[in-house]
């Protein structure tokens, strides 16, 4: 089944990659893209519409849902301007980080049917993961489109309460840093003792990136697989214990996401 026309406000890194999904899902060139930077568009060229600005949607446009996928620091001025697709039959899905349904709402007017998500980078190769919280007011068909323009790019979860948004930015939002910086750190500390470059970071690469599929197509849980991999008075075991040392990967883990936990509240403004 096709998808019906789309408003997209920013195509960005985030807002290319679900549209690439989209396209792939069957979207109508009718769609709509508002985006400032036309290098942005430079793969999309005559598949959808784009237009660099709210003013030039075209008059009489009639989307299905609009995606908010603008930078957060710029809703307050992006927003308002698409007040009047607010209406009972639009669902605007937004990825804005921090945001809350409620000051979207406040930008939008009081028809808005707002939906909140937070997809996380990997929805590039369509290996995403986003969790959403659907607003006050929004239909079953309305959070279902919105569960297949998630699913486009990877696996999609939604949640009861908008505070867990907050700490699903935390984890999945920022979770691909966390493991790029492991295959980084994992390349330094190949060269510390004495690897070759190119194969340090071959190395660290496959090994981040193969482990994941691991974890990715395996039933068991990731401490019966870390388990798997440590054999007792081993290598592994060795290097273990360094790293949960006075539970210090652990303990700094959780203090990470608590700080981006934090600091996603913040945004909220």
């Amino acid at each position: 089944m096709a998808l019906p026309p789309l408003l997209l406000l920013g195509c960005g890194k985030m807002g290319g990659a679900m549209l690439s999904g989209w396209l792939e899902q069957g979207l109508p060139p009718e769609t709509v893209v508002v985006e400032p930077h036309a290098p942005a568009m430079a793969g999309f060229a005559g598949r959808v519409r784009h237009v660099a600005t709210t003013a030039e949607i075209p008059a009489g446009f009639q989307p299905a849902a609009v995606i908010l996928a603008t930078k957060p620091q710029e809703a307050p001025v992006a927003i308002p301007a698409l007040a009047p697709f607010a209406r009972p039959e639009v669902v605007f899905l937004s990825i804005m980080a921090g945001k809350t349904v409620a000051g979207l709402s406040a930008l939008l007017g009081p028809e808005a049917r707002v939906v909140r998500a937070m997809p996380n980078t990997p929805a590039a190769v369509r290996q995403g993961f986003t969790v959403g919280f659907a607003g006050p007011g929004v239909e079953a068909g309305q959070r279902d489109l919105c569960d297949r323009l998630l699913s486009a790019i990877g696996e999609a979860a939604w949640v009861e309460d908008e505070g867990m948004i907050d700490a699903v930015t935390a984890v999945s939002g920022g979770g691909p840093a966390y493991v790029f910086l492991l295959a980084e750190v994992m390349e330094a500390a190949a060269l510390d003792q004495g690897l070759p470059p190119d194969l340090a970071r071959r190395m660290a690469r496959a090994t981040v990136a193969g482990s994941g599929a691991l974890l990715g197509a395996s039933d068991q849980d990731a401490a019966a697989l870390r388990r798997a991999v440590t054999s007792p008075k081993g290598t592994t075991e060795r290097a273990l214990a360094v790293l949960m040392r006075e539970g210090a990967l652990p303990e700094l883990m959780r203090e990470a996401i608590a700080a981006a936990t934090a600091r996603s509240r913040e945004l909220a403004g």
